[in-house]
């Protein structure tokens, strides 16, 4: 979907996002605790969650990602509580384990004395001189909890759980909608499935879906439309295992947002891209958005990505799916290495950015990105448009899009690129689209994650 961008930040979690953490299963909470704070110490020094998340064993790993979830998206709130109670950061992982705690205790997951006996055993286990601390201030805080949230109240990054240059910076990109955007980031995602239609329709499968008990037998399908998505949400998020067909193709996941790009390219223009037309997914890891393109069309597709781990996924999802495509291991922003000189038909530059349209579902994003990561991203963003363009036949449609909501890295990026680019002219595309629907249009039932597309034309001479 994305190469890995230019700054030393590590990429975000690309793990689905959990239901509300487990009351501890097999597992006791306090072995659950220690997982999450190495987790969350980890993600404070600059690490994916995925990469965390990862080196779990097996056993501990749902449980740990369901706290570690939870306690990211209080994150703030839990700094400024900890701060509050003990001005002097502690060693990071006992730092990271108040943090959990604090952050758990201000929720409603589990009562205050289980978390406060939970942590203490955890502090006992794995740093014991400091259980007495840990003790003391969670202690404190079941006490005077009214006083101390009150406290913090005033604090935007306590209260809205971002940092405060991203709020900076949706203030100004949103000014209507800043609020909304933060609140849509701590909720609890859909699962969003993509019906494979050379499988089978979407109504067919909506039903195998009823018949299985995942969705309710008075729902109904979602309207299938020549060049349009028909995603499919389900009311709770299911082991993939579950789905009917998966592992025979016939559906995967896909946000409802990202279901927008493999339509609007194949029928850019209201035209539909002919069979065997040759088409480039730049970036084109984990592959979905591959995939989805070769399930509407014949197409003959090259998938590149820079990093070959991670095309590597590409192969498994198109395998899956009964699907082919040339994929190849390169750096989108340097044709000169690996292209043939043939021009394509139509492309989809799917960009590296900041993944800030996709908090809700990757938490460990706002704390992970830095202020100078947009700008950095923004630079690379105009190289690989600028290094792709002159592949594109005259005529053809380059689909520009990135999973990001602020302006610099989508409407921005394209008005720039228009204004240098004189064969370049921009037709019909949603442009940005922000994960608020449920706040800003209560009657919608969709609820996408924060994407931007702008679809462009490369005119041809004369015309």
């Amino acid at each position: 979907m994305r190469q890995t961008p230019p700054p030393s930040r590590p990429r975000p979690s690309a793990s689905p996002a959990p239901a509300a953490p487990p009351s501890g299963g097999s597992l006791p909470l306090w072995q659950l605790l220690t997982g999450c704070a190495e987790a969350v110490a980890a993600v404070r020094e600059g690490r994916s969650l995925t990469d965390v998340l990862a080196e779990r064993p097996a056993a501990e790993r749902p449980g740990v990602q369901a706290l570690s979830f939870a306690v990211l998206r209080r994150l703030g709130l839990a700094q400024a509580l900890r701060k509050a109670l003990v001005p002097k950061a502690p060693a990071p992982w006992v730092d990271a384990l108040l943090l959990s705690a604090l952050a758990l205790a201000s929720g409603t997951e589990y009562a205050g004395h289980t978390l406060v006996d939970q942590a203490v055993e955890a502090a006992k286990r794995r740093a014991r001189p400091a259980s007495g601390l840990v003790n003391a201030v969670l202690r404190r805080f079941l006490r005077e909890q009214a006083e101390l949230l009150n406290a913090v109240e005033a604090d935007p990054v306590a209260r809205f759980n971002h940092p405060a240059w991203w709020i900076k910076r949706l203030k100004k990109d949103w000014p209507e909608h800043w609020q909304a955007i933060l609140m849509a980031n701590q909720e609890q995602p859909p699962m969003t499935l993509r019906v494979n239609t050379r499988h089978g329709s979407v109504a067919a499968y909506h039903a195998r879906l009823v018949d299985a008990g995942l969705l309710p037998g008075d729902s109904t399908p979602p309207p299938a439309q020549p060049g349009a998505p028909a995603p499919i949400a389900l009311p709770h998020g299911v082991p993939v295992h579950r789905l009917p067909g998966f592992d025979a193709g016939d559906v995967s996941v896909q946000d409802a947002a990202a279901q927008i790009a493999a339509p609007l390219l194949v029928h850019a223009g209201g035209q539909a891209l002919p069979p065997g037309a040759h088409v480039l997914d730049a970036c084109a890891a984990p592959g979905g958005k591959t995939a989805h393109l070769l399930e509407l069309a014949d197409l003959d597709v090259t998938a590149l990505d820079a990093d070959p781990a991670r095309l590597a996924r590409v192969n498994d999802t198109l395998t899956r799916l009964g699907l082919r495509a040339r994929t190849l291991a390169a750096d989108a922003s340097r044709p000169d290495g690996w292209w043939d000189g043939t021009p394509f038909d139509a492309i989809l530059l799917d960009a590296p950015c900041s993944a800030s349209g996709i908090v809700r579902r990757h938490p460990d994003v706002r704390w992970l990105r830095r202020e100078s990561d947009i700008a950095a991203l923004a630079r690379l963003q105009d190289a690989i448009l600028d290094a792709l363009w002159p592949l594109l036949k005259p005529g053809g449609h380059l689909l520009y899009c990135t999973c990001s909501v602020f302006r610099m890295e989508g409407q921005d990026r394209v008005d720039a690129f228009l204004q240098r680019t004189p064969d370049a002219a921009a037709r019909p595309a949603p442009g940005h689209l922000l994960p608020v629907v449920e706040y800003l249009d209560p009657g919608r039932a969709d609820r996408g994650d924060g994407f931007f597309y702008a679809l462009l034309t490369r005119t041809p001479p004369g015309a």
